[in-house]
């Protein structure tokens, strides 16, 4: 140890060590190009970024690795310290792993309603899952838990939209565009994206104002979440039910949901989203979670409104996470006829629409 260097500092230069070190070992996202020809014939071009490749399967990997870098280097945690994380499931299963990385204690409470295959996915490594009845309890109990532990809220709600560096260094948003670089549009007429924290279309939308490109940032919210209405009214006061599509939406407005940073909010009923979700399963020959099906939603109608428009470019969005997590939820009949109702309606209309 460099004799300038305080005795504590021993394990955060370690645990950083580490974090860098996994993701050195990481490759990149791939970048799928959706053939769609009744698109691609008026030169409109769309495109995913396959997330669910992380060693976590989903977006929510990235999230992980800079509120932990964020919090260790403000010295919010110390060796030994319990990680408290509120959560719906992949961010609380991208942070558990961090967590086994760092040998620390990592609780994720979430309510009651989560994925069973997302709470297996956090007990193995290492995580524990602590139920709530309702989405709007989380906060308040993960805050007490920390306290009660003398840990960390990590409260990725709030420090998401700060803790990645928006300018550049590899973040989603610089891959992306390098992806494209080669490509028919490299700069894309629309990047579409979810919100559930808001820290992803936050980067991307800083990241594309910083670098002066001609992209406009679209987020298709679920109904119940409050994030169009908050986009439409600037009211922070606003509370609703909660968005049923796993992962994005939320019941109130969060810290670091920023709709200055949004060009245009889209409301996606939840059987278009479950009907997308499965008509691009299809298309892709693999299964993708509903959230995808909702930024597939978004896709579709911004393509379908620049061909209408004699309009060309590329759209991007997000591959968010790998559809097996939802098996005996979003991808069972019976269990979505229970929840939502018939969607054959809707993936009827949305394969006509792409033939």
């Amino acid at each position: 140890m460099n004799a300038a260097t305080p005795p504590h500092s021993t394990w955060l230069h370690g645990a950083i060590a580490r974090i860098e070190a996994d993701f050195q070992r990481s490759a990149d996202t791939h970048l799928i190009p959706l053939n769609l020809p009744t698109f691609a014939a008026h030169g409109i071009e769309l495109y995913l970024k396959d997330e669910s490749t992380h060693p976590t399967g989903s977006l929510k990997h990235r999230l992980a690795r800079s509120l932990f870098l964020y919090a260790l280097c403000n010295g919010w945690i110390a060796q030994g310290a319990t990680v408290v994380e509120a959560s719906s499931g992949s961010t609380a299963v991208s942070e558990a792993y961090f967590a086994k990385l760092l040998g620390l204690p990592f609780v994720a409470v979430m309510p009651h309603s989560t994925s069973p295959e997302k709470i297996t996915q956090i007990e193995f490594y290492g995580g524990r899952c602590h139920f709530v009845d309702s989405a709007s309890a989380v906060y308040d109990e993960a805050r007490l838990l920390a306290a009660q532990t003398g840990g960390h809220y990590m409260d990725q709600f709030t420090y998401a939209e700060r803790a990645t560096d928006w300018r550049g260094n590899n973040n989603i948003a610089e891959s992306m565009f390098t992806q494209m670089a080669r490509e028919r549009h490299p700069i894309p007429r629309w990047i579409v994206v979810g919100a559930g924290t808001g820290g992803t279309s936050a980067t991307i939308g800083r990241y594309v104002r910083y670098q002066r490109h001609a992209t406009q940032v679209c987020v298709p919210d679920p109904v119940g979440s409050v994030f169009g209405q908050y986009h439409r009214t600037g009211d922070l006061t606003l509370t609703d039910v909660g968005s049923r599509i796993e992962g994005i939406g939320r019941p109130r407005v969060e810290p670091s949901f920023m709709r200055t940073l949004i060009d245009r909010m889209m409301d996606v009923p939840n059987l278009d989203s479950v009907a997308a979700m499965r008509v691009l399963s299809s298309l892709l020959g693999r299964r993708v979670g509903p959230s995808t099906g909702t930024n597939f939603i978004g896709m579709m109608t911004l393509a379908s409104e620049m061909r209408s428009a004699k309009q060309q470019g590329s759209i991007l969005s997000l591959l968010c996470d790998s559809g097996e997590r939802y098996l005996p939820t979003y991808h069972d009949a019976a269990w979505v006829e229970k929840s939502f109702g018939d969607c054959s309606a809707a993936e009827e209309r949305i394969r006509a629409l792409l033939s």
